[in-house]
């Protein structure tokens, strides 16, 4: 996969270099409580890159590193569509550049690799990112009761959102 260039950011295939930057940002108070995983971030973030079920893309603004969006193919063909996560550095929030890397990864997952059908499935009570994710054109689909496992043990809702083709805004 080459370079996407979003209309404030580029996102490049990620590579190994990239996880340290990426792991001090999973690090942080605010990426940690929403993205799953241990403690040791490195090791998380090199496993990810290396899953090859996943597509890691760092996201870059200013060759500085700040955050990481992946996708996955659900290749059935009577299934087929793709299914996007991301995160951001906190430093960043709130400048709608997770809005333009969701919709330069949307774009090129819909117009380049063919996908009629995109989802998305941010926490139930992430307000920002549901914001963000409608932005690109994602509708509410519905909740996922008790979706997944929060860092405090208890189960939490998610709410799935799609968004077809002729959709993308």
């Amino acid at each position: 996969m080459t370079v996407l260039c979003g209309d404030a950011l580029e996102l490049r295939p990620s590579e190994p270099h990239d996880v340290p930057g990426l792991a001090a940002i999973r690090a942080t108070p605010e990426v940690r409580a929403r993205w799953r995983g241990g403690p040791d971030f490195d090791a998380e973030v090199t496993e990810e890159l290396a899953d090859p079920d996943t597509h890691c893309l760092t996201i870059y603004q200013h060759d500085r590193i700040i955050g990481m969006i992946q996708w996955y193919a659900e290749e059935e063909p009577d299934y087929r569509h793709a299914g996007i996560d991301l995160f951001l550095d906190p430093a960043v929030h709130g400048r709608g550049l997770g809005t333009d890397a969701v919709r330069t990864l949307a774009r090129h997952l819909v117009r380049d690799a063919g996908f009629h059908r995109l989802v998305i499935d941010p926490a139930a009570d992430n307000a920002a990112a549901i914001r963000c994710y409608a932005k690109v054109g994602f509708r509410p689909v519905g909740i996922m009761r008790q979706y997944e496992r929060g860092a405090d043990g208890s189960w939490h809702d998610g709410l799935l959102m799609d968004l077809v083709a002729e959709e993308l805004t």
